[in-house]
């Protein structure tokens, strides 16, 4: 079967691209190596929609970056995902650091980003009274979210499906060969044959161009430890810190998360394993360390969970987006930050790409640009919840106690494609309470055995060799 195009890569970026396209007569497939679209690096993003001002307009991740956060609105009103406009506060705790704010309020206004202010000590005080006294001065950026980056993900594939795109993933690549106008994408799951390969593979985005013949950089994976907050915190800042950055990072932040909870971090750890997850206590330390520094009511007693992640920072520290010596073949590599408040730009861009390379693309009389919405049983009134649980007793069986997750919304999320207790996790938030999945996995794991069809042994948690329980030899019963 012949394709238009393939999309390798599953991101953020991937499924923005892919739901672009299906606007278009286009036949699309994109292909996957996890078990679930968002499981690499967007599954671990800090879920930050960028004011538009942190990155140069000097740089091709500065000139896409406000195009990007103006676009947000709209996808999460067609779609919705989590998303919240609720500002950042970057802050300067000597005098030396003022340069730094004012040079980013100049940069934005470059690019036309509005509302940005400078604040003086009473103003912070006023809007953010947990700050340190040690803070002088900071950046005003109304233009900032948050998001919820997982969801954004799984919404922007279920409404590419819905439009026409074929989904496969657990589906790694392992040959391109071009030959004549057609390329040949061999993967673990079958051979594609399209005339356009986009290369969105994130981390491993070197070796695919390599593998297409055109390798032309080298992605340097960075590792960021994150650490969740108790609910406890919730409220301790309305908005996002940002301390003054560095060339290589934006520093640790502390991030009101869409959900309330408080999330801080992350690091920025050069590292030469594309799979290395872990966090460390030097992590910790000094994640605490500088979030202690600005918001002192913040201790390291109060994580409930760590995790890291890791972006893909191409030689360049820029995005890598083109067509290469090869017709067809385009890489859209080195996405890192601020690539998911970009995304939505960058998939304009690679269909602008497309065009010009060749591929017509006239648009779809009968595109639908939404999905049914996700029902939250937590954020409804209690004479919501008990009506609704009169009509649906599924919804008045609480799976997660922590996160107040229904048996009914876990049951959607595998209708809508969970495999995995990460996707119902990322979906639905059963397991990412205080308990971290204490209480609610073994009812997750019934619910998705029921629901597909499968043993428990089958059920992972996030794919691939990630199995719960195994069954036993000397019985031959799990």
């Amino acid at each position: 079967m012949l394709y238009d195009v393939v999309i390798i890569g599953g991101g953020v970026i991937g499924c923005a691209l892919a739901r672009e396209l299906m606007r278009y007569r286009v036949h699309a497939v994109l292909v996957e190596k996890e078990s679930e679209v968002g499981f690499g690096i967007s599954k671990a993003n800090s879920g930050i929609i960028h004011g538009g001002h942190h990155a140069s307009p000097t740089t091709l991740k500065g000139r896409l970056e406000w195009d990007g956060n103006q676009m947000w609105d709209q996808l999460c009103a067609e779609l919705g995902f989590g998303f919240k406009r609720i500002g950042e506060l970057t802050v300067a705790v000597d005098e030396a650091q003022l340069a730094t704010l004012a040079k980013l309020q100049q940069q934005g206004a470059d690019k036309g980003v509005p509302g940005l202010e400078i604040w003086l000590p009473e103003r912070i005080r006023h809007e953010e009274p947990n700050l340190s006294a040690a803070v002088i001065a900071a950046l005003h950026a109304p233009t900032t979210a948050v998001i919820n980056p997982y969801e954004a993900c799984f919404a922007l594939a279920e409404n590419a499906c819905r439009n026409g795109l074929e989904l496969v993933t657990a589906s790694a690549v392992t040959a391109l060969t071009a030959t004549g106008d057609t390329w040949t994408v061999q993967t673990t799951r079958g051979s594609f044959h399209p005339r356009f390969v986009i290369n969105a593979a994130g981390l491993y985005a070197d070796r695919i161009a390599e593998l297409a013949g055109v390798r032309s950089f080298t992605i340097h994976p960075r590792k960021g430890e994150e650490y969740l907050l108790d609910r406890r915190l919730a409220g301790i800042v309305k908005q996002i810190i940002f301390p003054c950055p560095t060339p290589v990072s934006k520093g640790i932040l502390v991030i009101p998360t869409y959900d309330g909870t408080i999330m801080v971090g992350p690091t920025a750890e050069s590292v030469d394993d594309r799979e290395d997850l872990t966090t460390s206590l030097a992590g910790a330390e000094a994640v605490f360390a500088a979030v202690e520094g600005v918001v002192p009511g913040i201790s390291e007693r109060d994580c409930i969970a760590e995790f890291a992640g890791l972006r893909a920072v191409a030689d360049s520290e820029d995005f890598v987006i083109g067509p290469t010596a090869k017709r067809g073949f385009i890489n859209v590599a080195g996405i890192q930050s601020p690539g998911l408040t970009a995304a939505p730009a960058i998939a304009r861009m690679v269909c602008d790409l497309l065009r010009s390379e060749g591929l017509p693309l006239q648009l779809k009389p009968d595109f639908t640009a939404s999905v049914p919405k996700p029902l939250h049983f937590a954020s409804l009134s209690t004479a919501e919840q008990i009506e609704l649980a009169a009509r649906e007793p599924r919804y008045g069986h609480i799976a997660c106690r922590c996160e107040t997750v229904s048996e009914g919304e876990v049951v959607d999320a595998i209708h809508r494609g969970a495999r995995t207790l990460d996707g119902i996790k990322f979906r639905t938030r059963a397991g990412m309470g205080r308990c971290q999945g204490g209480f609610c996995t073994a009812r997750c794991m019934e619910l998705l055995a029921r629901e597909l069809g499968v043993p428990y042994t089958a059920i992972t948690k996030r794919g691939g060799g990630s199995w719960i329980v195994c069954r036993r030899q000397d019985e031959g019963e799990a």
